[in-house]
This record gives structure tokens, sequence and C-alpha cells, in this order.
């Protein structure tokens, strides 16, 4: 947004203001005296019409930044929270928390519900994908040895995947441009992964992030089918409940340990739940109802650099020169493919095998 610059001898705003000129003698202490209050009146109006200008700047300026560190945070905040709770048992807390504080905000401002019980299963099963598998996979990637940048990276992947199965589930076009970004995305993938070797239990880490990936890709496309006019509020509240109940079935079942209970585990699991999932998503969606929607597309290939920077930073993790260069080349490969237009319907879209609700 382009601000212009006001002349400060004679703001447009201050125009017509200015009394005729008298003659008489004596008056001009007058004229002062009744111009004084409507000049300032003017030029107050004319700073409170200029602020929210400098504000909305700010705005559109800090709201993309803070998007990123929030949601880059988060890899990091998993793994010091893992050392003190199982995966699963760490999703519960995260979960927990953030279902009690979605809800109360959907009870309080009386959102509207879903009013079929194809709906709430179509919510739920959103839940079980973009939640539930999608960082299970990560939360057990990254405790299997999958540094947070690595783990960002594979999810990073998510715009060019989910383009991928746009094309083959909701027959969309991809362009070339998204073609191209696939590719060049792979290309940083293996560069990154070259020089770590698979072997040995390397592979479980990996399978993991790969599976977290998957979650959230079919949760994309199967929310933007069947869950796309669902209410932010009661909808994620939905999501987060459901999501809270299988991962405690999954903790009881595969992590007989309780928590530590610990500070760090603590603070890690209320910046998860309050800052990351409502936060970040928050954020998000703010972003996006401010005409934003294509610079939110865009920010996720930034958010692999920024994890792997602060896992150097504050979790001492190795950031090698292979692994920038993977970094560098899969955040140009998204960025190639975000600059595309919009995805067209394919020509023979009416023949293809779209599924479709109850």
């Amino acid at each position: 947004m382009n601000s212009t610059t006001l002349p400060v001898s004679d703001p447009p705003c201050l125009a017509g203001l200015k009394e005729p000129r008298q003659d008489a003698p004596g008056s001009s202490r007058q004229r002062d005296a009744a111009r004084t209050p409507m000049a300032s009146e003017a030029s107050s109006a004319c700073h409170a019409s200029a602020a929210p200008v400098w504000l909305s700047r700010w705005v559109a300026l800090s709201l993309p930044l803070l998007f990123i560190v929030l949601w880059s945070s988060g890899y990091v905040a998993g793994k010091l929270a893992l050392p003190h709770a199982g995966p699963f048992s760490l999703l519960t807390l995260r979960f927990g928390v953030a279902a009690l504080v979605l809800l109360a905000v959907a009870l309080i401002t009386r959102a509207p519900w879903p009013r079929t019980a194809q709906a709430w299963g179509h919510l739920a099963v959103v839940g079980l994908l973009m939640q539930v598998l999608h960082f299970s996979g990560v939360y057990c990637a990254i405790q299997w040895g999958l540094p947070t940048g690595l783990a960002a990276l594979l999810i990073g992947m998510m715009a060019l995947a989910t383009a991928m199965g746009a094309h083959l589930w909701l027959a969309e076009r991809l362009s070339t441009r998204q073609w191209w970004g696939l590719l060049g995305g792979a290309a940083g993938v293996a560069i990154v992964v070259a020089e770590r070797p698979i072997g040995g239990g390397a592979w479980q880490a990996y399978g993991a992030g790969l599976l977290g990936l998957t979650g959230l890709v079919t949760g994309t496309l199967y929310q933007k089918r069947f869950c796309a006019g669902m209410d932010l509020r009661s909808g994620s509240g939905i999501q987060m409940g459901v999501s809270t109940l299988a991962v405690l079935g999954l903790a009881l079942w595969r992590e007989p340990s309780l928590p530590d209970w610990s500070p760090e585990l603590i603070g890690a699991v209320l910046w998860l739940a309050l800052v990351n999932s409502i936060g970040a998503f928050s954020l998000m969606f703010v972003m996006i109802r401010r005409g934003q929607a294509g610079a939110v597309a865009r920010l996720f290939y930034l958010i692999p650099g920024v994890s792997a920077a602060m896992g150097y930073l504050l979790l001492g993790e190795r950031l090698s020169g292979p692994a920038v260069l993977g970094f560098a080349v899969s955040a140009g490969a998204v960025a190639l493919a975000a600059m595309a237009g919009p995805a067209k319907p394919a020509q023979n879209a009416q023949n293809a095998q779209v599924p479709r609700s109850g």
C-alpha cells in the first residue's frame, strides 16, 4: 500500500477553513483566536485519518512475519517437549488444551454448529487427517531422529502435494509452473536427504514424516471438498475434540509411562496449544480475510528454512552446505508454484471420478 505525503504548509484536510481577510483594525488577534479551534480540530481529523493508514501498513507487514515465526516455532517446541512425554501423550495435551479454549470461545460467541450428523462426521474426518495423522507422523519422525528443519521441509511440500492431489482427485489442472515446482521441490528434498543415509532406523523417521505429509494433504483436500463452509470456531473446536480422543486412545495403548510434568514440558504444551495451534491458525485466517490468501500460500515456502535456522540456533542441529542448498531449491520451487494462477478445472472434469457426499 503506497502512502501519500501530505504538504505540511497546507494539508488538503485544512483547505477551505481560512476565513476571509478583514481590514478592520485590531481584528487580526480575533481572527487568530477564532481560527485556532477550527484548525486544531481539522489537524486532529487529518492525523486521525492518517493513523489508520500507517497502522494498516504496519499490520500488513507484521502479520506475515509473525505468522512465519509462530508456525515455525512449533517444530522446535515439539522437539523440546518430546523428551518429557511420548508423541501421543504430547498431542493429547496439545489438542486437549486447544479444544477447551476453542469450544469455550464457540459457546461464548454463540457460533453456529453443524446441523446434520453428516456434517459432524466430515469435521471428524478432517480432524483425524489434518491433526492426528499429520502431527503424529511429524512428532514420531522427530522423536526417531529427524531434524526439525527436515521435518518442516517435508511438510513444506504440502502446497505442491496438494496441487497434485487436487489434479488427481478434484480434476484441477496443473499449470506448467506447478509441474516445475513439483520437480524442483522433489529435487530440493533429495539434496537434503542425500547427505543423511536412510539405512538402519532412519527410514522410520522419513516414513513417519511422509505419513504426516499425507495426512495434511488429504485432510486439506477433504476439507476443501466437504467442509468449505464450516465456522472457524465451532469447526476447529470439534476437530480438536475428536483429535484429543483419538490420540488419547493411542497414548493409553502405546505409551504406558506418564509425562514427567517438567516446567519445560508445561511451557512447550502451552506454547503448542495456545500460540501454535490457535494463534498461528488465527493469524492465517485473519490474513486470508484481509485478502492475502495468495500471500499466505507463498509464506509456507519460508517455514522450512526458518525452522532449520531455529533448530540450529536453539537446539544445536547441524546445518550443512548441501542442506542449505536443498532448502533454497525447495523454497524456490514452492515459490514458483505459488506464483502460478489459480487452478482451472480440466475440460473433462464432468467425467472425472470425484467422490460425492452421501
